[in-house]
Parts: C-alpha cells; structure tokens; sequence
C-alpha cells in the first residue's frame, strides 16, 4: 500500500484486473484521449455514499450497516451502526435498512476543522415515527479528534417521508424512491438534503409533506434564509416536484446546484435547480389527463411492467410534466429519453482531467426493461452556461452488473466510486 492507498488487484482474472490492466476506455470519439485507470480503494458492503476530510481521511456509509470512516493510513473505524450490527463503537436501535433506505447520505460541515460535525441520513424506526412508525432522518454529530467515535446525536429534522408497506408497484416494497444524499453548497454553507416520494403520489407537489423534495437549512435544520417555496410550503422547501433524487453537485465557479434522478422507464434527468422552483414530477392519479392509478400511485403507469415506447410512457407519465406545470425547471440532460437507474453526481475538478475538467460526472445503477440498455457507465456532460443542455461523452465502465451508486472527488481530485454491485469503492484517476 502507497500513500494510504490499497493497490489495484493484482492476482484476480476478473473484470477489476482489466480495468488495472488496461484503464477504462472512452467510448466518444470526441474525447478519445481521456483515458482513466481505477484501483480498489476500500471493500464496502452495499456502500452509498462519501464525504472527505482535507488530509484524505473518507467517511462512508454501507446502506445496512452505518457510518465508518477510512483513514489516509488505510485503517478503517466504525463509528455508527444500525440495530443489531456489531463491530461499531456505537450502535442505535431505530436504525434500519429495508429496501432501498437505510443509512444512506453523509456529509462534513464546512466548518468541520472547528465544531467537528458529521450528518447523516438514514431510515428510522419508532413510536414517535409519523409514517407507519418510520421515517427518514438528518442527524449532527460530533466525531472526535481520533476518528473512533461519534458523540452528540441530534436529530436537525425527523420528518421526512418513508414508504412503510409494499405496494402493487414495480419495486414496491418498503423503503423505496427513498431519495438520501445530503451535501453542502460552497456558496451559501446551508446543507441540501435529497427526498424521494416514496410512491406517494401527492408527496412531490405537496406544500407540506417532505417527499420528492430538496430542502435547503442551516445546520440545526433550520430552514435557510432566502428560501422562496410558494405560500403555503414549507419553508424549508427549496425546489419540489421530484421523483427520486439520487445526487446534487455544485458547479465550480457558480455554485449553481445541479440534481440527478432516476425516472419511471423512462428519462433519467439532471437539472439546475432554482429556488422555489418544480421539477415537474406530479404521480397523482385522477388529474392531469390520467384516470385512478394503482395504489393511487401513476409513476410507473400506463403500463407498469409491460413493453411498449419509451416515448408513449413519457407522453402519459412525464418526468416534468410542462404541459401540467410550463414553468417548471427544465432538465439540461435526459439520458436520451431512457430510464437507467440514474444515481450521485459530481462535477470533475483538477487540470490532470484535460477536457472534462469542469464537467458533470454522473453515475447509473444499470436498470432495464423488455432490452433496453442497462447502462452500468459513467456519463460526463458538458452543461451549457444557462444550465439547459449539455453535450455527453461517455467514460467507459466494466460490463459486469455494477451498480453505480455514488461518485466524489477527493481532496486529491481524483474521482471516487461506490459500486453496490462488487461490494467496492474505487479510486479513479486519468492516465
């Protein structure tokens, strides 16, 4: 091991020891000389999300097991686990994974060299849960100066929506379209929390429940000043009107936030989001041109698991819905009208990324139906100034069956990606 860094494998015959061998090739003619080469960084199981100290050290959490933290040295802590986990020097019983929730975002406080914050997103469970006895949560903590332990758990908000029973839906059980990234603006310090609409079909739209949203507060949970959502909403409502929202990325140099969701069989999106502004996703049956829907619920409709165009899909189930809402926030990308699983984000930084520094690296979980293509790649977009378009090359990914779930940048500008799939956070860096 180098600089607290595990070589690549050295001894496997499988797809990782192409990738060490070889680098992952650029499919775009356009960009054929950014070539990258990926090592293993830390072996994770179910990871989701990273957040980085500036000396290198990662904070990690693995979806049904908690929150760990991976020193420059190599050496893992774990610091939070859910209930029933052992091996963590603390463990809490509302903690839970089931489906697509569990312990999901994490994020450091800008201000984390002085009051030594950490937040957490993660599912929990209780008496004193308003969905069913669940919800999702944002805790603050404070990890101490030897990187063994959390202390002073609070919770900054703890009503946030959660899906507590299955539903006649693909991928209908508990937990789903959970939502869960958490991240910091450089520009205005106020923490972003990502929220799904847990196949609710009013949560997107709705003034007051915390589903489909991005909320923007302080670090009390508070909601941020200068948050505009129209009269009635929630004032800690940011953007509304998503689906479920996996990443949030700041542009360098303007700041401007930038959202990536999975849609419905169909249109994957990134959008710039603006204050007070709707995505546009609207699930509520009976309205909008659509009759009663299963469970209450259009996101899947009008053909929930049944083969037909992509186009028909989105004509009757929009991902932003213009014709319902025109003055709803209009994506810059749509993953050319496919549904892929569409994850975290992160814009490139650093010179040693030639072209595509500056650009938008967004990962994809490889979801299919009736043989489209699942995709399991790294995109890279090039985003018009107005944040409206963008022209894609493509970063090429192994084809075993990964799922891309998350993408950072470290302090060393090198990019790093959480694969659900093989169990494995990589380091990827341009040759």
């Amino acid at each position: 091991m180098q600089n607290g860094i595990e070589p690549a494998a050295r001894t496997r015959f499988g797809p990782l020891s192409l990738i060490a061998f070889a680098g992952l090739l650029v499919s775009a003619a356009a960009s054929a000389q950014v070539t990258v080469k990926a090592e293993d960084f830390q072996k994770a199981d179910s990871p989701w999300d990273m957040a980085f100290l500036a000396d290198g050290t990662m904070l990690f959490t693995e979806k049904c097991k908690g929150l760990s933290v991976r020193l420059p040295t190599g050496k893992v802590n774990a610091l939070l686990g859910v209930g029933g986990s052992t091996g963590f020097a603390s463990v809490r019983d509302d903690l839970f994974c089931d489906g697509q929730a569990g312990v999901q975002g994490v994020a450091v406080d800008p201000q984390f060299a002085t009051n030594r914050f950490v937040y957490l997103y993660s599912s929990s469970k209780g008496v004193n849960r308003t969905y069913g006895g669940y919800n999702n949560i944002v805790m603050r903590m404070k990890l101490d100066d030897s990187l063994t332990k959390v202390s002073d758990i609070v919770e900054i908000i703890n009503d946030i929506g959660y899906k507590p029973a299955k539903s006649a839906h693909p991928f209908g059980g508990p937990g789903a379209h959970n939502g869960g990234r958490i991240r910091f603006s450089p520009a205005d310090g106020f923490l972003y929390v990502l929220t799904g609409d847990n196949h609710s079909g009013e949560g997107p739209q709705s003034p007051t429940q915390i589903r489909g949203k991005v909320l923007r507060v302080d670090r009390d949970g508070k909601a941020a000043a200068g948050n505009n959502p129209p009269a009635g909403f929630d004032k800690r409502i940011f953007a509304y009107g998503f689906r479920n929202p996996q990443g949030i990325a700041f542009r360098p140099g303007t700041n401007e936030p930038f959202v990536s969701e999975n849609g419905p069989w169909h249109t994957d999106e990134v959008t710039k989001i603006v204050n007070g502004g709707n995505g546009g996703w609207d699930p509520r049956d009976n309205r909008n041109g659509r009759g009663a829907c299963p469970d209450g619920y259009c996101g899947y409709s009008p053909n929930q698991m049944g083969a037909m165009p992509q186009s028909e899909r989105s004509a009757f189930m929009p991902m932003t819905d213009l014709r319902a809402f025109p003055d709803a926030m209009k994506p810059a990308w749509t993953n050319n009208g496919l549904s892929q699983g569409m994850c975290g984000s992160v814009f490139l930084v650093g010179k040693q990324w030639k072209e595509w520094e500056g650009r938008l690296a967004v990962g994809y979980a490889g979801i299919g139906i009736h043989g489209t293509p699942t995709g399991n790649r790294i995109d890279i977009l090039d985003l018009s100034q107005d944040g409206l378009s963008s022209k894609r090359s493509e970063m090429s990914w192994p084809t075993f069956a990964g799922r891309l779930r998350h993408l950072s940048i470290g302090p060393d500008n090198a990019l790093y990606v959480a694969d659900e799939g093989s169990g494995m956070i990589y380091r990827v860096t341009p040759n």
